[in-house]
């Protein structure tokens, strides 16, 4: 267990300053995105239960257990050997674990990722989720919305982010 510690620390560490190098602005942020993929793979998380074909406007939508919603400064997904950001460009990442155990990452636009938000801080049907951001949108047309989110929440539940609706 206290080996699974170290990568937090060392990210603790780094956010500190105290860091006898000057570093790229984006490290911190592509650590943090480093030490997600193994705290989702190491997360103990019961499976709650969900009706998996159920529709996911009129129920109340379950997500994953084994879920962190992100949000970055930098792209830290694209980072790489061949890649070295120059200025920021938010990025919002799903980072959860599937069914067959494998860590997965899904890059999701801001507005994907307060509905994400949403269901995971309230009991709403996936419908009050859709209307709750088109009105902090202030979205002329809600209904709009709501028919944008049905598609969305249905990729949501394909690739495993959600596990369906409560039963």
């Amino acid at each position: 267990p206290w080996f699974r510690e170290i990568p937090r620390e060392f990210i603790r560490y780094l956010q500190e300053g105290e860091v006898a190098q000057p570093l790229p602005a984006w490290f911190v942020e592509m650590a943090h995105y480093e030490w997600a993929e193994l705290a989702v793979d190491v997360m103990d998380a019961a499976r709650p239960a969900a009706e998996p074909a159920g529709d996911l406007l009129a129920g109340q939508p379950v997500l994953n257990p084994v879920l962190m919603n992100l949000a970055y400064q930098w792209p830290v997904n694209r980072i790489g050997p061949d890649y070295r950001p120059r200025k920021p460009a938010p990025v919002c990442l799903l980072v959860y674990r599937d069914d067959a155990d494998k860590v997965r990452f899904v890059e999701i636009n801001p507005v994907t990722s307060r509905l994400v938000t949403l269901l995971g801080e309230e009991a709403l049907t996936g419908r009050q989720a859709c209307l709750r951001v088109a009105a902090e949108l202030q979205h002329p047309d809600p209904e709009q919305v709501v028919a944008h989110g049905r598609g969305l929440l249905e990729e949501l539940r394909d690739c495993g982010a959600l596990l369906g609706v409560r039963p």
